[in-house]
């Protein structure tokens, strides 16, 4: 045997070979069957030549790719990968091996019809190349941009607004994870379930695979364009998943450049003009002629935006990006084959010893009952100031001067639940997610001694939607005709003189909180530098005099207030209050004070995202909502006006009539209109995570890339799903077979029993 495929009723593949080398070259072979349109996407985004043939849409993306230097920093990686650690380089570069003969096999002809659209013949792999798709993935997972954001609103409206808007910005990945000790199982063995937060792609970000050789034999998710599996992984023996850490470990810095004879120059902290690497690339667009592209690096990193002459518009500004792998020129790489042969959580421990990025937060958890709970990833030492913005490159003081030790955590009463929020991660970041799903994911466990395996989708799919309360409060306080005939109510008091609506929770709704009960986010710690939303003051009496409702919006605000604050697709009310809070959020974003910001310094496109007023609005609503005082707008006017608005033109139908899903695709599918997408259930702030940008669009880019759940008793009880299928061949029986059950919450077996697979070919 060299190496088999088989695959079971999902078309999952499950490989099996001799060596961890023809496993790796056997997973790049399948990968290339299965996706070969993905990864010649992924190749030419991590080489920064998307617009060649996807078009000047692409052209921002590939300026960043180029300036950031990700393709040379992926080949310092690799070079330093085959010098420090010859057998994990080897490995790699098997797997590029399996890649190239996959995507050529005169056997296997690829019928991926984006190929024939775009004129484009499948490119060959080197050997650096998932490296590339690694860095390229992941570059703005740190969300390095916020920093921008930062700097943009505290211009506009002074530095006490960082706070206000600290929130899990509009491009940051997140995740749900829990890990359930045996002592809370039915089993008397550890059970690890979650899901990763991303942008829904189609195919799919994650590649579900079972590799078996004689050394090991893992189930997980793989990414596409990666040998192992990095992320979540079940080895029989040990299991392993991961949230983000919300860490901050890339800094930017406001760069002095001049031009000299000889090329040009930086001013560094020493006050001395130091020479920068510089060169120019070209780029080809679909459709246009090439771009010419400057790239210069200075002492920090490479500048991404701005130069000698400034930005586009003229204003004086270059910035650098100083992050890890290009500096230490380490991905982390080696820590892929150390996970693979993983027996025990000890292993796993030392494995991610050599993470470097994404910085995660890791639960694991073996046979034996070894509990791991910890932050793996390269963080960098440095002054509290380079987290918050740019920082000024020619000042002392902004060095990096080593790197933070990975803090540990434990579990509470047998459990220890991460969804992006303050945790052992809270000394390496600044800005983290809201309580609300990692608070209702611990109260739906506090409802329940034991857990199973098959209990956990209960959690995956949970609606309850915590961030609600502050627009609801001020619902409660706009005064109907009735209200207006006795004293008047503050928010809290309206809140409290309402009854409390009695969440469906699962799975027992007697241990389910209802949302006064939640957590209150003033008591989370924060670390000294760090602004938080939790900072802000508790709500204030409305701001407007009392004026009656009219009939419908009364009638509008009572169905509302008596919602069950579920976001569920089939909800009417929940489809009225998402109309409310989109139209608050777009009344604030039009109030003189605040609309000024929404319009951002003249940055590269691909970072404006983060400076974009209407989705900062929509994220932080909650925050803006409590704060004592926002500056002078009056809250209880712009509520009553959405109100308004909403009752004369209300929503039609659910809430997943608009709430639909909204997939990445790096050729669009012109045949599939939005609508024909799926409505879904879920809210940014539900532990079912489906974001849609309240203000802007109720269609959902962000969703669960996966779900999954490890069970330690016995393998074969675990479950998984992905939004998708196996498959990223339009028309193959796999491509979305798994989507009814990703949108019923469903889960579909793992097997990892080759006597109940079906063989597929020896290669």
């Amino acid at each position: 045997m060299s190496a088999e495929t088989y695959r079971d009723a999902w078309g999952i593949p499950h490989l099996r070979a001799d060596t961890p080398h023809e496993l790796a070259r056997a997973q790049g072979r399948v990968t290339a069957r299965d996706r070969a349109w993905q990864l010649e996407a992924e190749r030419h985004r991590a080489q920064g030549t998307s617009a060649s043939f996807l078009g000047p849409e692409a052209l921002s993306w590939d300026r960043l790719a180029r300036r950031a230097r990700l393709a040379d920093t992926a080949r310092r990686c690799f070079t330093a990968l085959e010098r420090k650690d010859p057998e994990t380089a080897a490995w790699v570069r098997a797997y590029t091996d399996g890649v190239n003969e996959g995507l050529t096999e005169p056997g296997h002809p690829n019928p991926a019809p984006e190929f024939a659209r775009t004129g484009l013949a499948p490119g060959r792999w080197d050997p650096w190349t998932p490296l590339g798709v690694w860095l390229a993935t992941h570059i703005l997972f740190a969300g390095f941009p916020a920093k921008l954001w930062r700097e943009h609103i505290s211009t506009h409206l002074g530095p006490e607004a960082v706070a206000l808007f600290a929130a899990d910005g509009p491009g940051t990945a997140g995740s749900n994870g829990w890990l359930v000790s045996g002592e809370r199982t039915t089993t008397g063995h550890a059970l690890i379930a979650g899901d990763p937060h991303r942008f829904i792609e189609d195919p799919g970000v994650y590649q579900q695979v079972h590799l078996s050789c004689p050394e090991f034999d893992v189930v997980g998710l793989a990414v596409p364009g990666v040998p192992g599996v990095a992320h979540f992984g079940h080895t029989g023996t040990v299991a392993w998943a991961i949230t983000n850490a919300m860490a901050d470990y890339q800094d930017l810095y406001r760069e002095r450049l001049r031009r000299t004879g000889a090329g040009v120059e930086a001013l560094g902290p020493d006050g001395i003009w130091h020479r920068a690497a510089r060169h120019t690339e070209r780029i080809d667009v679909a459709g246009e002629d090439t771009v010419e592209v400057e790239i210069i690096e200075t002492d920090r990193g490479p500048v991404i935006a701005g130069g000698p002459e400034g930005l586009d518009d003229g204003t004086p500004a270059a910035l650098s990006l100083r992050y890890p792998p290009r500096v230490t020129a380490d991905l982390g790489f080696g820590a892929l084959l150390p996970l693979l042969r993983a027996r025990r959580v000890a292993d796993v421990d030392r494995a991610l010893d050599a993470w470097a990025e994404p910085v995660n937060v890791v639960q694991a958890a073996d046979t034996e009952g070894g509990l791991l709970h910890r932050v793996a990833g390269r963080v960098p030492v440095r002054p509290a100031a380079n987290g918050l913005r740019p920082v000024p490159a020619w000042e002392p003081g902004h060095e990096w001067t080593g790197w933070h030790t990975p803090p540990r955590a434990g579990l509470t009463d047998g459990v220890a639940v991460m969804a992006n929020q303050r945790g052992p991660a809270t000394p390496l970041g600044v800005e983290f997610a809201p309580p609300h799903r990692a608070d209702r994911i611990t109260a739906l466990l506090a409802g329940k001694e034991h857990w199973s395996a098959a209990d956990m989708p209960a959690i995956h799919t949970d609606t309850h939607l915590g961030s609600a309360a502050p627009l609801l409060a001020h619902l409660a306080a706009l005064p109907s005709k009735a209200a207006l005939a006795s004293e008047a109510l503050t928010p809290e008091a309206a809140l409290a003189s309402e009854a409390a609506p009695e969440p469906k929770a699962a799975p027992d709704p007697e241990a389910a909180p209802t949302p006064e009960a939640a957590p209150d986010p003033e008591t989370a710690p924060t670390p000294e530098a760090a602004p938080t939303p939790e900072a802000t003051p508790t709500a204030a009496p409305p701001e407007a005099p009392p004026t009656p409702l009219t009939p419908e919006a009364a009638a509008l605000r009572d169905r509302i207030l008596a919602w069950d604050w579920r976001m569920d697709a089939d909800s009417t009310d929940a489809a009225a209050y998402a109309a409310v809070r989109a139209a608050v959020v777009r009344r604030l974003a039009a109030h003189p004070v605040l609309a000024p910001a929404s319009v951002p310094p003249a940055y590269p496109e691909v970072l404006l995202p983060w400076l974009a007023l209407v989705p900062r609005l929509g994220h932080a609503l909650e925050h803006l909502l409590r704060a004592e005082d926002l500056y002078g707008i009056d809250r209880a006017a712009a509520v009553r006006a959405a109100l308004e608005e909403v009752a004369a033109s209300p929503p039609s139908g659910t809430w997943g009539d608009t709430h639909r899903l909204a997939p990445w695709r790096a050729l669009p599918d012109t045949a599939t209109a939005p609508g024909d997408e799926p409505g879904l259930s879920g809210d940014h702030d539900c532990v079912l995570c489906t974001s849609p940008v309240p203000g802007l669009t109720d269609r959902a880019a962000r969703g669960p890339a996966a779900r999954y759940v490890w069970d330690l008793a016995d393998r074969a009880n675990s479950r998984w799903v992905v939004p998708h299928g196996a498959s990223g061949l339009p028309g193959s029986p796999h491509h979305h077979d798994q989507q009814p059950l990703w949108l019923g919450g469903e889960l579909a077996p793992v097997v990892t029993d080759f006597d109940r697979l079906t063989k597929e070919s020896d290669d």
